[in-house]
């Protein structure tokens, strides 16, 4: 007969009042399972940028240094203010994984044995107890690995087309679009026959959508960036973007290329267009203060972009159709890929911290506790 453990490993961010970060893997006990509980063995989490946002904050990875018992950094001075929430808060990181329930309250004994996916924090651990109504079982055949990232990634994706529609506009631009939840709504907005304009950095990430698909895709790193962008957003017709980039002066070159292109068929005011243009900013790959030169009348508007926030505004119906498709499609539209696998103390090599905390294309880290779990 096995043995339910009473406690597990899991990983704690710490922000001190005197602006140091302490990252520590502590054990810690785990209840048993009561009414509709479940406790989940994590064999899969992955790294996304927004766990990164709550395993860094706004420290800059070089900062960190080995201590006895994990690594510390330092964070800037002029961020502690807005920091005031979370200080001398040891604070779980992970939004997402899969695994096995190896304990079940009584009202949940029918999920003891499934392999399940799970959302809600906490999930860069050895053990997660959690209600029922948070995990979603997955398919026979599908390993922890593949249904590990069946939330933020896809939900987000899809979230972002559905609000397109809501919103009332037919086409889209996306920046970092060579994330895997860039490659996510390449395959969406293809298969769907939605209009989409993907933002890159580099020739090899044109390459890469092109051959997945994409029908436009603008480096931003050339010197016509600017014409190549407002030729793409022009035979889209995109009059919205979610911007995965934040800082500099992204979103308002996105709206100064709808601008132009809304001014060619619409007639002069000195307000501008008689279009209204929108960026979603949902990520801060860029840290810099976002920059707008209001180059494009006055009908616009930049705002911040959460998926629980878009999953609360969308119709329950559109939801549900949403968590459907991802199971649907989960090999295919919803694959994610990653660079390496590594174990739960594995995150706290500053090497592999190195890779991953540059948020960059093609670094996406995926965690398994069992590679080393004791």
């Amino acid at each position: 007969m096995t043995t339910t453990p009473t406690s597990g490993r899991t990983l704690r961010s710490t922000i001190t009042s005197d602006g140091a970060l302490q990252l520590r893997i502590v054990d810690e006990p785990v209840a048993a399972p009561t009414g509709s509980q479940v406790l989940v063995s994590i064999e899969a989490t992955p790294i996304n940028p927004s766990d990164l946002g709550v395993l860094l904050g706004p420290a800059d990875p070089g900062t960190l240094s080995p201590v006895a018992g994990g690594l510390d950094g330092v964070v800037p001075e002029r961020a502690i203010p807005a920091l005031r929430d979370r200080l001398d808060r040891a604070l779980p990181v992970g939004n997402e994984g899969a695994g096995t329930v190896i304990a079940a309250g009584p009202d949940a004994e029918g999920l003891l044995g499934r392999r399940v996916a799970t959302l809600g924090g906490a999930m860069w651990s050895d053990l997660r107890l959690t209600d029922a109504a948070s995990v979603v079982p997955l398919p026979d055949g599908v390993e922890a690995a593949d249904g590990a990232a069946i939330f933020v990634n896809p939900l987000t994706a899809l979230a972002m087309v559905a609000t397109m529609r809501e919103e009332g506009h037919t086409a889209l631009v996306h920046t970092a679009a060579a994330s895997n939840l860039g490659r996510m709504l390449v395959r969406i907005c293809r298969d769907d026959g939605v209009g989409l304009v993907n933002v890159v950095r580099s020739a090899e990430q044109v390459e890469a959508l092109v051959e997945l698909g994409a029908e436009h895709v603008v480096d931003s790193s050339l010197p016509d960036f600017a014409d190549r962008l407002t030729d793409a957003v022009a035979a889209t017709g995109a009059t919205v973007a979610f911007d995965a980039v934040g800082g500099g002066t992204l979103a308002g070159e996105i709206l100064a290329a709808m601008e132009r292109t809304a001014e060619r068929d619409g007639p002069w005011t000195p307000y501008g267009s008689q279009t209204h243009k929108q960026v979603h900013v949902y990520g801060s790959l860029d840290r810099a203060p976002t920059t707008i030169d209001r180059t494009f009348g006055m009908r616009w508007s930049v705002g911040g972009f959460l998926l629980t926030d878009a999953l609360t505004r969308l119709p329950p119906q559109v939801v549900a159709a949403m968590r459907g498709r991802v199971l649907d499609e989960l090999h295919t539209t919803f694959a994610s890929t990653y660079a390496r696998t590594i174990g739960l103390a594995d995150v706290l090599d500053p090497e592999h911290l190195a890779v991953f905390g540059r948020r960059s294309t093609g670094t996406k880290y995926l965690i398994d506790p069992t590679l080393d779990r004791p």
